[in-house]
Formats: C-alpha cells, sequence, structure tokens
C-alpha cells in the first residue's frame, strides 16, 4: 500500500529524476521554451486527460496546462511556477580572448570558477542558437594578481570585472572568438545539474529558483489527474516566464486567464541556517519543516485558511512566511494584472540561494504538492467558491476575547 504520507519519505529515484530534468532545462530569462516545452510538455502528455489543452502565448514562452480549456465561468484555480533562470549575459568581447559578462542578479564572488554554458544565436541563421561549453567565469585570474585587500577580504568582486575565460591562446584571440558568432547579449547559465545531499532527504545544485515551483505545480496536475480530476474548478496550471526580472510573464497569464484564485509556488528562504543575519530578526523559516504559506501583502486570508485547513486534516507539516507590501513571488501576478483574485504564494525553504550550490529538502517540496493538491480536491466539493471568498473576508469587529491563560498552564522549555 502507498505511504499515506510521502512528504516523510525519500522522494522516489524516479520523481527525483524528474525534478533534476526540469531543473537542468536551459531557460533563461526570455527563452524558457525548453522548459515549457521542450521538458514539461511532454511531462504533462504523459499523464493528463485528454480533455485538457496547453494553452500557449504570443509574446512569451510561457504556458497553462487548462482542465477545462474555453470554460470561463467556471471557478478557476491557478498555481504559478516561473521557468527563467538568471543568467549572465556577454557585454564585450576583449582583445586579449575575455569575453566580458554582467552578474545579473548573482553576487559576483559566488561566480568565480564555475563552468558555465553559452547560448548564442546563429549569426548566419537569426532564431537558431548554438551551445558552447568549456568556459569558467573568472575575475582575478590568480591570486597572486589581486591586491592585498582582495586577499583579506576587505574587498570583493566587483560585477564589472567578470569574463567568461575560454582558454583562449595564440594569435588574433578576439577574432578566434567573433568567429564563433559570439556576441553581446548572448546569455550564459551555470553548469550544475542538482544531485542528491550528504544529508537524509537533501539535494544541491543550481536553479532550484524556480524549477522547484514548475516542479511543484506539474506534480499537482499529475496528482489531480490520477485523482480523476475535478468536476468544478477550473485548474490552470501555469508555467511562467520572466520572473526574474519583474514579475512580468505571470502577470500576463493572470491577465489572460483571470483565475478566481492564484497561487504563487516559488522556493523561499531558510532563515535559520543564512550566516550573518541573528540581528534581523527574520521567521524561523527552515529546511525540513515543511512547505511555507506566505501571511500579509496582498494575501487572502480565506484561501489561507483553506489552505491550513488542508495540511491540518492530513497532517502535512507547515511554515508561515511573513510579508510585508510584497510576496517577492508570482503570488502577486493577478493584482499586478489588476484582476479579482484570492491570492497567496508557497515556498520551501532553501540555502544559497542563486549560486551554483543552492540547496533544498525534499520533504517540504512533497509537502506543498500534496497541501496544493488537498487544496484543489477540497474546492472542488465546495458549492458555490466564488460567493464563499466574496463573503469570508474576515471581520476584526467580531472577535472572541484573548485573555491570559495562567502561570500554571505556561509550558517551560
Amino acid at each position: 500500500m502507498a505511504d499515506p504520507r510521502p512528504w516523510t519519505e525519500p522522494m522516489p529515484e524516479q520523481q527525483f529524476g524528474i525534478m533534476r530534468d526540469i531543473l537542468s532545462a536551459p531557460s533563461p530569462i526570455g527563452l524558457e521554451s525548453a522548459m515549457t516545452i521542450g521538458v514539461l510538455k511532454p511531462y504533462f502528455e504523459s499523464f493528463m486527460p485528454s480533455s485538457w489543452a496547453l494553452q500557449r502565448f504570443v509574446g512569451n514562452a510561457g504556458a497553462v496546462w487548462d482542465s477545462h480549456p474555453g470554460d470561463d465561468d467556471r471557478f478557476s484555480v491557478m498555481l504559478v511556477g516561473h521557468a527563467d533562470k538568471i543568467r549572465l549575459q556577454v557585454r564585450k568581447i576583449g582583445a586579449d580572448g575575455k569575453i566580458w559578462v554582467n552578474s545579473d542578479s548573482f553576487l559576483p564572488t559566488t561566480l568565480i570558477g564555475h563552468e558555465v554554458t553559452l547560448f548564442s544565436e546563429d549569426p548566419d541563421e537569426p532564431g537558431t542558437y548554438r551551445r558552447l561549453e568549456g568556459g569558467t567565469i573568472e575575475a582575478l585570474g590568480a591570486i597572486h594578481f589581486s591586491d592585498p585587500a582582495q586577499r583579506t577580504g576587505e574587498k570583493g568582486i566587483r560585477p564589472n570585472s567578470l569574463y567568461l575565460d575560454l582558454q583562449i591562446h595564440g594569435k588574433n584571440k578576439a577574432d578566434q572568438i567573433k568567429r564563433l558568432g559570439v556576441k553581446p547579449g548572448d546569455p550564459l547559465l551555470l553548469n550544475r545539474p542538482i544531485k542528491r545531499g550528504f544529508s537524509p532527504d537533501t539535494f544541491f545544485g543550481a536553479y532550484l529558483d524556480n524549477g522547484l515551483g514548475c516542479f511543484v505545480t506539474a506534480e499537482v496536475a499529475k496528482l489531480v489527474a490520477a485523482a480523476g480530476g475535478t468536476d468544478n474548478v477550473r485548474c490552470l496550471f501555469a508555467i511562467a516566464s520572466h520572473e526574474e526580472i519583474g514579475r512580468f510573464g505571470s502577470r500576463v497569464l493572470a491577465g489572460e486567464m483571470k483565475p478566481d484564485v492564484l497561487i504563487g509556488v516559488d522556493v523561499n528562504h531558510d532563515y535559520v541556517a543564512a550566516p550573518g543575519i541573528g540581528d534581523r530578526n527574520m521567521q524561523p523559516l527552515e529546511m525540513g519543516k515543511g512547505f511555507t504559506l506566505s501571511c500579509g501583502a496582498i494575501v487572502s486570508e480565506a484561501l489561507n485558511a483553506r489552505i491550513k485547513r488542508a495540511a491540518h486534516a492530513a497532517g502535512i507539516p507547515m511554515q508561515i512566511d511573513v510579508s510585508g507590501r510584497d510576496t517577492g513571488t508570482d503570488g502577486m501576478a493577478a493584482v499586478l494584472a489588476s484582476v479579482d483574485s484570492a491570492a497567496t504564494s508557497i515556498g520551501f525553504p532553501t540555502r544559497n540561494m542563486h549560486t551554483i550550490s543552492e540547496s533544498g529538502h525534499t520533504g517540504d517540496v512533497l509537502a506543498a504538492i500534496h497541501v496544493l493538491k488537498d487544496t484543489i480536491l477540497a474546492l472542488d466539493k465546495e458549492k458555490d467558491p466564488r460567493s464563499a471568498f466574496r463573503a469570508e473576508h474576515p471581520r476584526l469587529d467580531e472577535v472572541t476575547e484573548l485573555v491570559h491563560q495562567g502561570f500554571d498552564k505556561i509550558e517551560t522549555d
């Protein structure tokens, strides 16, 4: 019999392989279809009912798998992961054969020495691309060439000091590069597929942000399909573009599809393990303690209540993430698109975000998958969820009084 609490068990190897394939898809910002169409489309086709449909878009490579295509009057729930990866970009080709790059959303220091893959448009066939491997990102060349402040750590690496080293030698170094068709604007991605970590149920590698959100969205779709689908809820399993430069893709999907409920699915931080931030008194999110649920910002308390009830009923571990004016995720997509949706954001604590060694816990990922599946199936059983959401905004003028419970009842550490 299948384990009724899969988030407490190691992730099966086949499922881990699917997660690895999704995370390793070469999908830099603006060029996301390697993930949406190259990896996720055949995966969805392996389990989705024939009545489902793939919705694609003109201006971006985002995709939405729709359980009830064309049924705009049906109550709808959209889950959103984002396929775009932060990338480096070629800025200039130097006379000495160095390919100068920008650091985008990476800390420059975290990039030194790492292998990358460069993707370059074919100058003879615009619209087609080639892959170049074997290069590393450098800035100093060697410790012997650094200034004393860099050796002591008092001075870091400047973003404009980074270059791709292809080991070019001989005459006309810059010309050797240019003959390859490499040019400013070409994107580069870190080259490290995920693998299992040392500690139980952990894994590490590049681009957990946000291949994990895409993986969770696909796995929820698979479980909903396996449960027989939904009768009353239109499920919109969305994979967005352009999140890393302003969440521009998801707001287009929300604007086009106008979901009643929108849930962003994205990585979060393990604040407990984060070095040097103890004085910030951050919420104690931690790897291995379950999925995270946003509160604050534009989050719908009625939607959060449903997710909390689903988690409690199944014993799924949950952590509350505190947001201020913005969740920082695609959970903002509907309000940014001026669409009336009940929204929230779900995640999983990770370490070393925006590095080549991001790490996470498979139990947290599985917890997110199952609580989202349970929430959708519970919504499908509600008689009139659209009216319920309109009526269920909390009334703080109708609350119960909270009083001190007495010192004899206080639990001590």
